[in-house]
Formats: structure tokens, sequence, C-alpha cells
């Protein structure tokens, strides 16, 4: 039998958002659009594969 080692091959991402500064987590490959809780401003949005994040990437999360 083999084994198979699999990395974790997707991550999460602490965000901050650009106008009101809130912190939040958000799925490296998210399907939908993601928006500030506080603000309502687009933070990603999907793009095939991986989402377009249009906010600033404090840390990245496994």
């Amino acid at each position: 039998m083999v084994r198979v080692n699999r990395e974790n091959r997707t991550k999460f991402y602490t965000v901050k958002c650009p106008d009101c500064e809130n912190e939040q987590k958000i799925f490296q490959r998210a399907s939908t659009v993601v928006d500030c809780v506080v603000c309502g401003k687009v933070l990603a949005e999907p793009k095939g594969g991986n989402a377009e994040i249009k906010a600033e990437i404090i840390a990245e999360n496994e």
C-alpha cells in the first residue's frame, strides 16, 4: 500500500479592510464575494481557482 503525503494546499488569510481597518479571516479559494462585516467593502472576489484579494494580507493561516 502506498501512503500519500498530502500537504494542506489551501490557506486562510487574515486581512485588514482598507476602509475601516477591521480584521477578518477569509478563504484563499473563496467561491463567493467576501464583504467586510463592518462596512461592507468587497475584500475578495472569486476568479476561477484562487480568489482575488483586495485587502491587505496580514497573516497566512493553515
